[in-house]
């Protein structure tokens, strides 16, 4: 998950009450609460636009917090809206209210650190499944509770937790033996220019109780996230957690079918909750035992992380107890945060954070940057320019010197959103989206076959040729050994090149660095080197075209070498232009057969292949 962020308020868990400065109707609110209620940048959301255009002097509260941030109610008392202390929102919320009295959240919008919208909608994302009871004995007898004995019987958890996720109205049995399960998750989408108008489903996660929150979710997909997106979510959970626990905290759970948890996740959550547990184990260990994570109690954390957003400077500033945790320029195409080095002097990338009295500093390798703080930003805690001794000093040893020819040219949107996106209908997924299910096929392959994993760890020259949405997945730092990265998506790898730095950096082995080449796709021929291992993505676009992929799978033999190998993606038909060619298929099939495939279906149902994609493994003879 990506790193943490933001919150907007001081709590204290022995009393639990917010530090609040003031908390009146409208029409006494200073000149900060009218201009966030008539900036039109803060609301986005139509029933809120609504809302605010019609709203009287008594129907809205705004409440400011000791950070200086406010916290706007809407008639239904439940916040509508975060902003900083100068007004720019973080977070909007709008609600309804059922016949039967009960609120609901309709959607959401959370704002990143670098600029983009990122939008929630509860149940936004729901699938059906049937299931025939006619084969059981006695099914006119079944009953819902029945179902949910069986579900928890099939996926191995226990009856509590599908009856906390499996209400009465996600099970539907009728008198002639058919049963549908609805599997309904909250949804997250990238909203291009901020607003619903246009929505990219982007990840999801179990359907939250927004009006009384009581149990701490993972999202899935979490590699599709925009970076900063499970901070700003956790952000808006800890927030309306606050609202409806004024008094006494009320300790919370990881809950999910199934848990996934991780070190990552446990990181999150410890940003805006602290972890217990009654029995006196390490928390973290119980968390990261799946069938135990639920043990772990969290309540809310005293200090959790603030952001402060600086258009002047184009910054978004995370602080946490008077220490700055990261800076985040919305116009750096190297699509990364600056941060502190750690104490052995690391920090991502090289970008890193220097703070004295008056001013804040950014550095990397060929930038650096001077912002005089501001009292508002609560920034006490000093770091000093220089700190231990991985400071990156030129372009050659940065990330930048994978790429001989220059790095990619990228603007600062399309380096933070370069992520896999999938689609959440039947929607064909594309090139670039399908290559996870090719290498986490192939390493899963490698890693249960010992003898091909010797083979492949013995190779000597390698070549990534199209992965551009899987390089680090293929990248081996075992050794030092030349591999030619070559592509076309240069926001890839640009984000690849960078964790394979960070990578190297973080175990003294930048001077590994020389055997990783990236070349684009404009510059590379086969012919200039010979491989012992490829990896090839033929694109869907070549599957019709013969002659592309006779000339494909010929040059492909020309440069791989007696006895090596050739793994490649491509269409079903492709054993047929082999024929004639020194190369021997050792393995084919359909990506669509394979166990990574299914697990993604296992979250997005409806999920489509090219049905001609195939992975296939060759041999040089």
């Amino acid at each position: 998950m990506p790193s943490s962020l933001l919150w907007g308020s001081d709590f204290c868990i022995a009393s639990y009450k917010p530090h609040v400065r003031t908390s009146e109707n409208l029409k006494n609110q200073s000149t900060i609460f009218s201009s966030i209620l008539e900036n039109p940048a803060s609301f986005a959301l139509k029933g809120n636009r609504v809302l605010v255009a019609k709203a009287s002097s008594e129907s809205l509260t705004c409440k400011q917090l000791v950070t200086g941030h406010v916290v706007v109610y809407g008639p239904l008392g439940r916040r509508i809206l975060l902003t900083d202390p100068d007004g720019h929102p973080l977070h909007e919320c709008e609600w309804t209210e059922h016949h039967d009295g009960t609120v609901h959240l309709v959607s959401a919008r959370l704002y990143l650190d670098w600029g983009q919208w990122v939008g929630l909608k509860p149940n936004g994302l729901v699938n059906a499944m049937n299931l025939n009871l006619t084969t059981r004995s006695e099914w006119q007898t079944l009953t819902r509770q029945d179902l949910r004995m069986m579900a928890s019987r099939a996926m191995g958890v226990a009856v509590e937790e599908v009856e906390f996720f499996y209400v009465d109205d996600d099970l539907v049995l009728d008198r002639t033996g058919q049963a549908t399960i609805h599997q309904r998750k909250d949804a997250f989408y990238v909203l291009e220019d901020g607003t619903w108008d246009r929505a990219q489903f982007m990840s999801c996660m179990s359907a939250m109780h927004w009006a009384s929150i009581d149990y701490l979710p993972v999202v899935e997909l979490f590699k599709s996230l925009l970076p900063g997106t499970g901070s700003a979510a956790f952000e808006l959970i800890r927030g309306l957690y606050d609202d409806q626990n004024p008094q006494n905290p009320r300790a919370l759970q990881y809950r999910g079918i199934p848990t996934y948890p991780s070190a990552a996740a446990f990181g999150l959550f410890s940003n805006f909750f602290t972890a217990t547990h009654q029995g006196g184990d390490n928390p973290f260990s119980v968390f990261m035992d799946s069938p135990r994570s639920h043990e772990v109690d969290w309540l809310p954390n005293p200090h959790p992380p603030v952001r402060y957003v600086d258009p002047r400077h184009r910054i978004c500033l995370t602080v946490k107890q008077g220490a700055v945790l990261k800076v985040t320029k919305t116009d750096d195409a190297d699509g990364l945060p600056f941060a502190p080095s750690n104490q052995q002097g690391f920090a991502p990338c090289g970008k890193r954070i220097a703070v004295d009295s008056d001013h804040l500093f950014l550095y990397d390798h060929k930038t650096s940057h001077e912002i005089a703080l501001q009292p508002a930003w609560g920034i006490t805690h000093q770091v000093e320019r220089q700190a231990g001794n991985q400071a990156v000093v030129n372009t050659e040893h940065s990330w930048e010197g994978f790429f001989p020819g220059g790095v990619p040219v990228v603007s600062p949107q399309e380096a933070y959103s370069a992520v896999l996106l999938y689609p959440e209908d039947e929607s064909p997924i594309d090139d670039l989206a399908s290559q996870p299910f090719v290498a986490d096929f192939l390493n899963d392959f490698i890693e249960q076959d010992q003898r091909l994993a010797v083979q492949v760890g013995q190779f000597g020259h390698v070549l990534i040729h199209g992965f551009d949405g899987v390089i680090g997945s293929l990248l081996a730092f075992d050794r030092p050994r030349p591999t030619t990265i070559v592509y076309s998506r240069g926001a890839y790898a640009q984000k690849h090149a960078q964790a394979a730095w960070n990578q190297l950096a973080r175990g003294n082995r930048l001077d590994w660095q020389e055997s990783y080449l990236f070349l684009s796709e404009e510059v590379f021929r086969y012919g200039a080197s010979a491989y012992d291992l490829m990896y090839v993505w033929l694109p869907f676009a070549s599957y019709d075209d013969a002659a592309r992929l006779q000339d494909h799978l010929r040059r492909i033999s020309d440069a791989l070498r007696p006895n090596g190998l050739a793994f490649l993606a491509g269409p079903d038909s492709l054993s047929s232009f082999v024929t004639g060619l020194p190369l021997d298929i050792g393995f084919g099939d359909l990506v669509a057969n394979l166990q990574p495939f299914h697990m993604h279906q296992s979250i997005l149902p409806k999920a489509t292949l090219n049905p001609r994609l195939s992975v296939w493994i060759l041999k040089r003879s």
